[in-house]
């Protein structure tokens, strides 16, 4: 069995992001990216699937221009066997839709049993990709796994649900799962990791070798729009209640809160 797992690279948590002033999209520049840290979780299931001896091969998959593969050397390095990337000028600007679609493409014909993912990718938090591509290729799907056991040619998937209880949930394979934190601790690359990653192949996809046309994805193929975006407010500084007794500043906090706040 084959383990393919999909990759995102994503601007680093602690990069500040500035809009460009038409406010149409964010602007890249001096922005740090990393690889999505769901799908590290990803990534370190995948591997320790294949350590137990129940996967030959984990391949990871990303789509975006050049600079993802920089993300997928950085799975190779934690020991993926190879990488897939997914290229195209026309690729750009496509929602989910479009992203599912290229994707489903690029696995048709290609033997695995389990595809894993981040159950979502923290800079638009769209969660929407792996359901997507589980209806396009025709298979079950089980989000949000805080858990995954391999037997015979099933899965068996655990879900924290409300109360503290866990859903489990069996699926035949092949199947796609989505990892969420606490499914495990990703490991870090080791300096022979990251040697060898360099080495370790990249096969390169294009719209010709998938077999699509411009108008089936980026925007032309999407079917939702990103109209705007905007900045959340800027929070007011705080204010410190220092001065006279402890009574009277209890009493003009609550006076605030319900005056000027209106929270009670």
């Amino acid at each position: 069995m084959n383990i393919i797992v999909l990759c995102k690279q994503v601007p680093d948590t602690e990069t500040k992001i500035k809009l460009m002033p038409d406010g149409s999209r964010y602007d890249e520049e001096g922005i740090k990216w990393v690889l999505n840290v769901y799908d590290e979780f990803a990534v370190e299931e995948a591997l320790k699937i294949k350590e137990a001896g129940k996967a030959a091969k984990v391949t990871v998959l990303s789509m975006g221009p050049e600079r993802v593969i920089e993300s997928l050397r950085t799975a190779m390095a934690m020991g993926a066997d190879e990488a897939i990337h997914i290229w195209d000028p026309a690729m750009a600007g496509g929602d989910a839709y479009t992203i599912a679609k290229v994707i489903s493409k690029a696995l048709e014909g290609r033997e695995f049993g389990i595809v894993l993912a981040g159950k979502q990718a923290v800079d638009d938090d769209c969660f929407s990709v792996p359901g997507m591509l589980a209806a396009m290729l025709g298979i079950p799907q089980v989000n949000v796994c805080s858990k995954v056991e391999v037997v015979d040619c099933k899965v068996k998937a655990y879900r924290d649900i409300e109360g503290g209880s866990k859903q489990v949930m069996d699926a035949p394979m092949p199947v796609i799962l989505t990892a969420t934190k606490g499914l495990n601790e990703p490991r870090y690359a080791s300096l022979p990791g990251i040697m060898k990653a360099k080495r370790k192949p990249v096969e390169k996809l294009d719209l010709a070798k998938l077999g699509l046309g411009a108008n089936d994805v980026g925007i032309a193929g999407s079917k939702t729009k990103i109209i705007g975006w905007f900045l959340p407010e800027e929070r007011k500084a705080g204010r410190v209640f220092k001065e006279g007794e402890l009574a009277d500043r209890v009493k003009e906090v609550v006076r605030l809160l319900r005056e000027e706040a209106k929270v009670i």
